[in-house]
């Protein structure tokens, strides 16, 4: 009896035994939990910056927020500590780079707009070093407008018209020149200059007419090659002022391009299948077609047309033997031939549709191919796998379907395997979920309110009904100033869900989202049918092929290099300091590795901090090389966001710099602004500069005594040069003292870096190009408390003076490292006590971090005296990187 329950269990045993080698020895299996570990060792970041304005003006303060995501785990957790934000101007340069940190995913920041920027239209690109190594295409990166009106005389209006001439393009340019009243340059000089993709077609000069304009022509011979860039225009003032504008130029013609799309990848014989077609103009953006399908009988087999930023689909049961083609009619009354991708005698095809409650996905094979063996499908968002399916061979339809609520909201990527597990074809959707988002709502506790009164702001933040804790950024802005563009803003749900996981221009992003109806989810397929792309390749999962990782992610702030010999062995077990009065004094000090590798980790600094490297090799000898490491910067791109370029700015956003002309005018008039004057052209008779490349804060030279490299020759230590050379000065106990101050010593900067006075014999007298001294109350003022005891400005050879780039003080460099930046604090009036100074503020209130409790948070603030409608934007996330935002609106009366 015990024998025969022993044997039952034996053999399921087995059985289980039996199964479980199966399902690990699958090779589909295995390529799962390929994926699986690559997801894990090679995580994913993105990020979004939530900015107070779409628009601003030279002058202006640019307030923004960042939430960095962890696509691995979907939450608001970054793998990098640091974020980089750029402002890049229209030649593609960093105008300004910001370093900030990252609590939680999540830190903010702001740029300020000096009157040494032009108007034009610029770019915010935020990105961390480990997102780097999947490329720029993933980058926040938008385009925005900055207008000039504070600090600018000389606003342009420019249309262009386009014609052909053979193959060429040619282009005719009407700029008018005005100020800022509307008032024309006439009969003004013009010298401009036509640029191309960085290649000059044309210079020549013209003169204004009575309205003050001017037209420029120019043939564009090579339109494959050149498709946009720019007129430069000077314009000469009676006074002999010069005034140089940049104008963009978008496109050179009125081209359409127009491309068809089969859904998952291919065209095949007796497999109907839907395309999808998209019309781009030569500025890149979409514009609305209507055309018919024909095939090479010349037989009219479909007719379509595009209703949205030209795009659209159509069906398609492509026959053996046929070619397609599209016969379009564009809105200007021209016609164009199109070919569609060429019919596959076999293959596959992947076609998906939604429903309310479901995802229905579609395997057609050819007939060839049924029963080649078993088919899988699998669905994946930022490659997390959410749904796998295998199909038994023999059918030529394969339906399977997926309940809506199991998959995230976002782009969620199909992808069919065969037999050996090789990928057949993909398509890409968008879910669009409403049970992992945050129900967030913005309210006042009234709808009017007055000019200045005080306004408390409630927010409710909860996910299917539970309060949650999380942090929001909030903006207020009345729209009368600032305009909303509500179909083309950039927001937490179009960054992260949307345009972070798609390569090129996506107009009019939050379109999307505004309403959740038939035709937006149609309208938003047609998207991921044309634009639909994804990060990681299956190619390199199958083969077991690494990204090149060439960024680490910073975890946190360090200063690392080597230690070497001067012929450039390492220098192992030497001793390195780290020295920086910036801010305060500070030093530590570690041992070098046996390859000569050095690292101070866990610091923290600020940026502009200047840090001084010492080393002495284990003999304590400086006879060393100290390299430090350096990370190179991220190359500019160019703008793909070329549809939101805007030629004429400043006419573009002139109600927004009407009112921030008034704002700068009343802060400079009350003092609180200073603008840069520009001054005629004087001719100066150069003086040399005894201090070539000084850090004297008081400009190079400006000293009571000036010592040189040539006076520094005969002598071993600095110490030693200085003695008796300076009236006043002397030496006690290795530092520099100025008779009259008794017992202060005198303060050391070298290369800009203060030291401690007890530095002095450390440098080499032959490593210095000059020796500034600075004694008298008009020279150290400047140097505040430091500056008390005197001052010696010390400029090493280095620094570029006679000696070039050649040798410096051995086993001392200076160092500056990019450290974080300290963010401002919003400024916010209060009107508890009244005052009759005008508040003429374009942004009403900016904070970057409420948090709410128990799903509950409060701000209060005080309305500006402008009347409107005043309109609030919240947008965050909780920790699990559910997002939410919310737009609410009041009167000012």
């Amino acid at each position: 009896m015990k024998f025969r329950l022993i044997f039952p269990l034996l053999l399921f045993t087995l059985l289980i035994a039996v199964f479980a080698y199966k399902a690990d020895d699958d090779p589909f299996n295995a390529l799962l939990k390929k994926l699986e570990v690559y997801n894990e060792k090679y995580p994913q970041e993105k990020v979004h910056l939530h900015l107070d304005k779409p628009y601003y003006a030279i002058g202006d303060d640019i307030w923004f927020k960042a939430y960095v995501i962890n696509t691995q785990t979907s939450k608001l957790s970054a793998i990098s500590s640091a974020l980089y934000v750029e402002l890049i101007n229209e030649k593609d340069s960093v105008k300004k780079q910001l370093k900030l940190p990252l609590v939680s995913g999540v830190t903010w920041g702001d740029f300020k707009l000096p009157d040494s920027l032009t108007e034009g239209n610029y770019r915010i690109r935020a990105y961390t070093q480990w997102m780097r190594n999947a490329g720029p295409d993933f980058f926040f990166d938008k385009t925005i407008k900055i207008g000039n009106s504070w600090a600018n005389n000389v606003f342009t209006s420019t249309n262009y018209t386009f014609s052909k001439q053979n193959a060429s393009e040619k282009v005719n340019a009407v700029v008018r020149f005005t100020d800022k009243n509307g008032k024309a340059f006439a009969n003004s000089e013009v010298t401009y200059e036509v640029v191309l993709n960085f290649r000059s077609i044309t210079k020549a000069k013209a003169v204004t007419n009575d309205q003050g304009a001017v037209n420029i022509n120019f043939l564009n011979t090579q339109p494959s090659l050149y498709k946009s860039g720019k007129i430069v225009a000077t314009l000469n003032l009676p006074d002999k002022k010069k005034v140089i504008k940049q104008i963009p130029i978008k496109a050179t013609s009125n081209a359409v391009d127009v491309q068809f799309f089969p859904e998952s990848g291919n065209l095949v014989e007796n497999l109907p299948c839907k395309v999808a077609v998209k019309a781009v103009n030569a500025s890149g953006l979409g514009e609305d077609i209507e055309g018919v399908i024909v095939d090479n009988t010349g037989l009219e087999v479909y007719k379509f047309s595009t209703k949205h930023l030209g795009m659209g689909s159509l069906f398609l049961n492509p026959q053996p033997g046929k070619t397609y083609s599209a016969k379009i009619k564009f809105k200007d009354g021209s016609e164009g031939t199109f070919n569609l991708p060429k019919v596959s005698a076999s293959g596959y095809l992947l076609a998906v549709t939604q429903t309310d409650e479901n995802v229905v996905a579609k395997i057609l094979l050819s007939p060839d191919l049924v029963g080649s063996g078993e088919l899988k499908i699998v669905a994946q968002n930022n490659s997390n796998v959410y749904f796998v399916s295998r199909a038994a061979p023999g059918k030529q339809i394969i339906t399977t379907s997926i309940p809506k609520k199991e998959l995230p909201t976002g782009i969620i990527q199909f992808t069919v395997f065969s037999a050996a597990n090789m990928p057949l074809c993909e398509r890409l959707i968008f879910i669009n979920n409403s049970t992992n988002k945050i129900d967030l709502k913005a309210a006042t506790t009234k709808q009017s309110y007055t000019k200045r009164e005080k306004v408390d702001l409630n927010l409710e933040a909860a996910i299917n009904n539970k309060p949650l804790e999380g942090t929001f950024s909030i903006a207020v802005t009345n729209t009368a100033s600032v305009v909303p563009d509500e179909e083309n803003e950039s927001n937490i749900f179009t960054s992260l869900l949307l345009t972070s996981d798609i390569m090129g221009y996506v107009e009019k992003p939050n379109y999307y989202f505004l309403k959740n109806d038939t035709q937006t989810q149609q309208d938003l397929d047609n998207l991921m049918l044309t634009q639909g792309w994804r990060r990681i390749l299956w190619k390199n999962i199958i083969s077991g092929l690494p990204p090149n990782i060439r960024f680490e992610a910073e975890k946190t702030l360090k200063i690392s290099g080597t230690v070497t010999t001067y012929g450039g062995k390492p220098s192992p077990n030497s001793k390195v300091s780290l020295f920086s009065s910036s801010g305060g004094f500070f030093a530590t000090d570690t041992v070098s590795d046996a390859q000569g590798r050095f690292s101070f980790d866990n610091i923290v600094f600020n940026d502009s901090t200047k840090f001084i490297v010492q080393a002495r090799n284990a003999r304590n000898k400086k006879s060393v090389d100290i390299k430090m490491d350096l990370v190179a910067g991220q190359v500019v791109t160019k703008n793909k966001n070329s549809g939101d370029v805007e030629v004429n700015i400043n006419e573009a956003l002139s109600s927004y710099l009407k009112q921030s002309d008034n704002f700068f005018e009343e802060l400079t008039r009350r003092g609180l602004l200073e603008r840069s004057i520009t001054l005629k052209e004087v001719n100066i008779v150069e003086k040399k500069n005894p201090a070539k490349n000084s850090s004297n804060l008081n400009g190079g030279g400006n000293a009571d005594a000036v010592i040189t490299a040539e006076q520094l020759q005969n002598c071993t230590t600095l110490s030693m040069c200085l003695q008796g050379r300076v009236a006043g000065l002397m030496i006690r106990d290795g530092k520099a003292y100025l008779l009259r101050n008794g017992n202060t010593p005198m303060q050391i900067v070298i290369d800009g870096m203060m030291v401690e006075p007890d530095f002095l014999d450390n440098i080499t007298p032959f490593d210095i190009e000059t020796i500034e001294v600075l004694k008298s109350v008009g020279n150290t003022a400047i140097y505040g408390m430091r500056g008390g005891g005197g001052v010696l400005v010390i400029t090493t050879k280095r620094g570029g003076g006679t000696a070039g780039l050649s040798s410096f003080t051995p086993g001392i460099i200076t160092f500056s490292p990019k450290g974080f930046y300290t963010s401002r604090q919003f400024y916010s009036p209060k009107y508890e006590v009244a005052t009759n100074t005008p508040d003429l503020r374009t942004t009403i209130y900016w904070a970057p971090h409420v948090a709410t409790k128990d799903g509950k948070g409060t701000v209060s603030y005080y309305n500006a005296d402008q009347p409107g409608t005043y309109r609030v934007v919240v947008e965050g996330a909780d920790l699990d990187g559910n997002l939410g935002r919310a737009v609410y609106t009041y009167e000012v009366k």
